[in-house]
């Protein structure tokens, strides 16, 4: 089991912030795994999962003070994202004939959310049980530029299966665009126990999108095959990592969305992870058309981590499940358009594992 030490204190995030009450919040099930969530940006703060020999290590990257989420550098660990994840060109787009702008605050792009996304606001608590945490936020029309009163849902929920489920509703009382994730980094020897390039990753992908200098998309969904971007069948993170292949110089690794096979059944996993040494495994199943690799290029400078860790870029992953960049400007991208009436619902599940 857990040894009590290891949890994050809640003491740590017991503050006001824009005249909202922070708390942190524990979720346990019947095997010991425990989840440790703030209603600041939902974030997944800690999370743990037993290993082949039944020790129980914290396998996302996080701080275990609510200042050192505040006060930044800001790579949104274990955060909530929207309303747009990812990014989106030159911070605009058009929508009923009517131009949009956003923040450009990635360079000159507009990034999961803006200057001030869901990440950084106070998310109030509907529910709270010792397996399930249920979040709501109103993002009122104008918010970071962005058109209609969205009101959201985001439910956490630990099984008995090792699963963490991420559910997402919403509605809006104009038309919209919504593209919802979270942005957990995960490393499953432990946070900070060094490099993800031996991990083994499959994905359920046959082609992936290329991008710009400025990571926007360049629109041409490309094929995996003979390139490093080939997971379709496991392969260690870092087995191509330093190829010769221009889209990883441009992003210094890997930081691009997987377009999932057609016709996937709901029940298999569009990505499963494999760590040899502690035997973890984490599978991932979504609902959403692609999915985000990200290998925590710029991880680097954004400590301290948990017990004073030392966070280093390339130790950590992300899987973000997601509809794609810049769908707002990409006709022949899935649509990312919430109109009123509709309900938005995306679910990400990232279920552990052991194998030998």
């Amino acid at each position: 089991m857990i040894p009590l030490k290891s949890l994050v204190k809640k003491s740590a995030f017991n503050q006001i912030v824009d005249n909202k009450q922070v708390h942190l919040f524990t979720l346990e099930n019947k095997n010991g795994m425990t989840v440790q969530i703030t209603n600041f940006g939902g974030r997944i703060v800690s999370l743990f999962v037993p290993d082949k020999e039944g020790n129980y290590d914290d396998v996302v990257l996080g701080h275990d003070l609510l200042d050192h989420y505040l006060k930044g550098p800001n790579p949104y660990f274990g955060a909530l994202i929207g309303r747009y994840g990812n990014r989106i060109s030159n911070g605009r787009f058009e929508l009923n004939k009517k131009t949009h702008l956003l923040a450009k605050n990635n360079g000159p792009n507009h990034l999961h959310g803006g200057s001030k996304g869901f990440d950084a606001v106070v998310w109030d608590v509907s529910k709270s049980s010792p397996q399930k945490l249920e979040l709501s936020y109103v993002s009122k029309a104008g918010e970071e530029g962005y058109p209609g009163n969205l009101k959201i849902c985001v439910t956490y929920a630990l099984t008995e299966e090792n699963a963490l489920s991420i559910d997402y509703k919403a509605t809006t009382d104009e038309t919209t665009i919504v593209n919802m994730t979270n942005h957990a980094y995960f490393n499953l020897k432990g946070a900070g126990a060094g490099t993800i390039e031996d991990h083994e990753l499959t994905l359920k992908a046959s082609h992936y999108l290329p991008t710009d200098k400025t990571s926007i998309p360049t629109s041409k969904i490309t094929p995996v095959e003979n390139t490093p971007m080939d997971f379709r069948f496991p392969k260690q993170i870092g087995k191509d990592l330093r190829e010769n292949f221009e889209q990883l110089h441009l992003a210094k690794g890997y930081d691009h969305t997987f377009v999932f096979d057609e016709n996937l059944s709901k029940d298999e996993p569009v990505a499963k992870v494999f760590e040899k040494s502690s035997g973890r495994t984490m599978e991932v199943y979504t609902n959403e058309p692609g999915i985000q690799l990200y290998t925590g290029n710029y991880v680097s400078g954004c400590n301290p981590g948990k017990n004073n860790t030392t966070y280093h870029s390339q130790e950590s992953f992300c899987l973000e499940t997601q509809h794609y960049p810049n769908s707002p400007n990409e006709k022949k991208f899935p649509t990312t358009v919430l109109h009123p009436g509709e309900t938005y619902h995306s679910y990400c599940i990232y279920k552990f594992g052991i194998e030998e």
